[in-house]
């Protein structure tokens, strides 16, 4: 299983950001897939999931409701997930991951940083 997430940087409170997961060595095209982040001092935290293969089904966490879409492009065996509306208590690491509104045991990409700052 290899994840890599890039898309992260520097943005101002009620800006967005498109992250992207680019994976590898696994059938990605069936699998459930999520989005999770660390922030600074604070464990790990699901944001957000899809099911697979069609991404009929998705899980938000109540801090991203409404600010955060998750999305899949199973021909690109890609990942996305759009920010929008961020704040400063967005600023984290983010991470993705296989399952479903599970915490991963094991972190397989590097992360991108999402820094929400003035």
């Amino acid at each position: 299983v290899q994840l890599v997430e890039s898309g992260g940087g520097l943005v101002q409170p009620g800006g967005s950001l498109r992250l992207s997961c680019a994976a590898s060595g696994f059938t990605f095209s069936l699998s459930h897939m999520s989005w999770v982040r660390r922030a600074p001092g604070k464990g790990l935290e699901l944001v957000s999931s899809i099911s697979g293969p069609t991404g009929s089904r998705t899980y938000y966490a109540d801090s991203v409701r409404g600010r955060f879409t998750i999305s899949r492009d199973n021909a690109k065996n890609t990942l996305y997930l759009q920010m929008n509306s961020l704040k400063t208590e967005d600023t984290a690491v983010y991470y993705c991951a296989t399952g479903f509104r599970t915490t991963p045991a094991t972190l397989r990409g590097q992360g991108t940083q999402v820094t929400v700052s003035t």
